[in-house]
């Protein structure tokens, strides 16, 4: 009786060739095929409009067909390792009844929802399933809230901070948790075929994981971040042992029969989030993350969503029902239980569509529902649309809906130049790194003169780029504690810039109050004007585009800086100076008896130059400056007409300001002023450049032929 032989298995692929002068085809070895792959996926894809293209057998076999996919399922552990890192339990923890609440409410109605749908779509297009696995799947994905997603949203529409903004960072950080722990029970019943006491024995074994974690891993991972201090780097081995101790819970957990995601997620959320030891781990793995893996991922699950399945009545009838389902949920649960909470509506109505928002959390989720047969083509496909169309409509309605007020009552002294001298001066003082502080703190303590303490506050703002790189979320939970533009409210700051503006209020009559403002490039100039207007400044000051580099020239940070400086120019509600740092008082702070600086301040008249002179006269009241004012005139062929109205009441203001000029002179023997009669640019710039020793230069911002050491560009909006 003849036998049926087995089927053999295919021999392994080597990983390269010998090159296609020895006749062996590059699409036979797995690197080069995977390069192939890569490219052709993600153009073939990108034209298909999501439909899986069609490829030659002969260029790519069928059993090679899924070297993409194979590397892209390879990653997600690090990306759950980001998310939890990116969650802070002592957060969650902090969190009021009234938002657990909600958050409850939020996952509740919209998994109740999701059970409902799930007997609807067993019985059209996913038939064949468990019904308790496929329930507990829709429930998932109908009640899951991207936290990562949430963050940036917030941030962009700069209600971090507002109630709104807190109550759903705080419900997200939740329903993530709880997301999570639903997932691994829906991972854990699709896996058990044989009896329901392996689920059982599964779930029991994951608990005990969490208990090993907390009692064995994190007490190792916090000797860890104990011995990274401030200011020190951290030691690549904690990084490695960091690294390992992931892999190593995501290789247990996958015996377990969760899913290697789980253990690399919850060593993401024991990791202590004090010090630097998180972030260094978040920068070592993000950009291999969102740089290489992020999309190949989303190509792969691109590939895997096949819109052409939906098609026919019932089809799009199934897709329409799963995003009212997922929006009613999501949306009725979390604002009826905020109105409970006397919550207003409008705001509750916005915290609902914001913690309807989906994003990469759930397309994990997703994929591993197809991955374990628990969604087919055309469910998935109706899935990840509905992810998408409740994402892309979170801003939009936000935006339409909650308008929080964000201009401040208007306020009285808007610029340097005042009658009362004796009242408190205001200036924001923004910064982008710890390159400018010397010199900003050189500047500050030059203006406060001998005036008493309160008359000059500062309020410091550090500037930082809320990128698209997952470490801007640990940005945003240090700015949740500040608020927005996020104040610095703890003397203990771990922040070296705040320490060094802390120190030098410790020793100075001077009021300095160290914020964080972080946002965009193209939008950060809305929190700088907004704390301008609600902290009633009288003066911004601005970082210039560009720094010095060693040699003396100067270079630039980017164009974009460029553009935040002109924004807020434009917008700013009072005057505006662009400090352009050439080194003044070096790369350490001046003691206050070394201060000897002489200051320069070109005076063509206007009200630009009358702020400049103001604040240049305020200067001179400090023992250790030297004010010099060259007092540009016309000649008199050039001179304007008189009889014009705003040439006749400009004219006056600028005498009114040389008036109080020779007044202040004669009190202050370090004030010098002297005339010089321009006729041409050249004239201008020769008389500039005769005060080329000074080491600081006032003037208007039009005045760009600086020769100076270090300027300040005044604009009095």
């Amino acid at each position: 009786m003849a036998t049926k032989a087995a089927p053999s298995c295919p021999a392994p692929m080597k990983a390269t060739s010998n090159g296609a002068f020895q006749n062996e085809n590059p699409l036979d070895f797995a690197l080069p095929l995977l390069i192939v792959q890569i490219f052709w996926w993600s153009f073939a894809w990108s034209l298909s409009l999501g439909k899986k293209p069609k490829v030659s057998g002969h260029s790519f076999p069928q059993e090679k067909h899924d070297r993409v996919g194979d590397l892209s399922q390879h990653w997600p552990p690090l990306l759950l390792v980001l998310v939890g890192l990116e969650l802070d339990i002592r957060a969650i923890r902090r969190t009021g009844k009234n938002t657990m609440v909600i958050a409850a409410a939020g996952i509740t109605l919209p998994f109740i929802f999701g059970i409902g749908t799930s007997f609807v779509l067993r019985s059209t297009i996913n038939k064949g399933v468990s019904n308790m696995v496929f329930l507990v799947f829709m429930g998932v994905a109908l009640s899951i809230t991207a936290f990562p997603v949430l963050a940036r949203i917030l941030a962009e529409l700069k209600l971090l901070t507002t109630d709104v903004g807190r109550i759903a960072m705080s419900a997200a950080a939740v329903n993530d948790v709880v997301a999570w722990i639903l997932l691994a029970l829906a991972i854990a019943l699709s896996g058990s075929e044989s009896s329901p006491l392996v689920s059982l024995w599964v779930l029991l074994c994951g608990m005990a994981f969490i208990v090993f974690s907390i009692f064995v891993l994190k007490p190792i991972l916090s000797v860890m971040a104990r011995r990274s201090p401030d200011g020190e780097p951290v030691k690549e081995l904690y990084i490695c042992i960091t690294l390992s101790l992931v892999l190593a819970a995501g290789f247990i957990t996958d015996i377990m029969g969760i899913h290697a995601l789980f253990g690399a997620f919850v060593v993401g959320i024991i990791v202590p989030k004090d010090g630097p030891f998180s972030g260094v781990l978040i920068e070592k793995i993000e950009d291999l993350v969102s740089g290489l893996f992020l999309p190949l991922y989303f190509a792969s699950s691109g590939l895997k969503t096949n819109v052409t399945t939906i098609k026919g009545a019932q089809s799009w009838g199934l897709l329409v029902l799963v995003i009212f389902n997922a929006c009613l949920g999501k949306i009725v649960g979390t604002v009826g239980l905020a109105m409970l909470f006397k919550v207003p509506f409008v705001e509750a109505l916005s915290l609902g569509f914001l913690m309807n928002t989906k994003g990469l959390v759930e397309l994990i989720v997703l994929n591993i529902g197809k991955d374990r047969k628990v969604l087919t083509d055309q469910s998935f496909a109706i899935l990840v649309l509905m992810a998408l169309f409740t994402t892309f409509i979170t801003t939009p309605i936000v935006m339409a809906v909650y308008k929080p007020a964000r201009n401040g009552t208007p306020y009285k002294h808007r610029r340097i130049q005042r009658k009362d001298l004796d009242t408190e001066l205001r200036v924001l003082a923004c910064f982008h790194s710890t390159r400018n502080i010397p010199t900003l703190i050189n500047l500050i303590e030059s203006s406060r003169g001998i005036r008493k303490k309160g008359q000059l506050c500062v309020y410091a703002m550090h500037l930082m780029e809320l990128s698209e790189r997952s470490s801007a979320i640990s940005m945003i939970h240090k700015a949740r504690k500040n608020g927005l533009p996020f104040w610095n409210k703890k003397r203990g700051d771990n922040d070296q810039m705040v320490i060094a503006f802390e120190a030098y209020l410790q020793l100075r009559s001077v009021v300095i109050r160290p914020m964080t403002a972080i946002s965009p490039l193209h939008s950060i100039h809305e929190d700088i004007c907004t704390c301008a207007e609600r902290k009633r400044a009288a003066l911004i000051i601005m970082p210039f585009h560009k720094h010095q580099r060693v040699d003396g020239t100067m270079e630039s940070l980017g164009h974009s800086f460029d553009l935040v400086n002109q924004r807020v120019l434009r917008h700013a509600p009072c005057s505006v100076g662009i400090l352009v740092d050439r080194g003044l008082g070096g790369t350490t702070q001046v003691v206050a008896s070394e201060v000897s600086y002489s200051v320069v301040v070109p005076f063509f008249g206007g009200q630009d130059d009358r702020e400049a002179l103001s604040y240049g006269m305020r200067m001179a009241e400090h023992p250790g400056i030297k004010l010099t004012v060259l007092k540009f005139t016309t000649k008199p062929e050039t001179e304007p007409d008189p009889s014009r109205a705003d040439a006749s009441t400009e004219s006056i203001k600028d005498k009114e300001i040389i008036s109080e000029l020779v007044t202040f002179k004669l009190k202050n023997e370090s004030v010098k002023r002297e005339e010089i009669t321009m006729g041409s640019k050249e004239e201008i710039i020769a008389g500039l450049r005769s005060m080329s020793s000074s080491t600081l230069f006032w003037s208007e911002e039009r005045h760009r032929q600086c020769p100076c050491r270090s300027g300040v560009r005044i604009v009095q909006n």
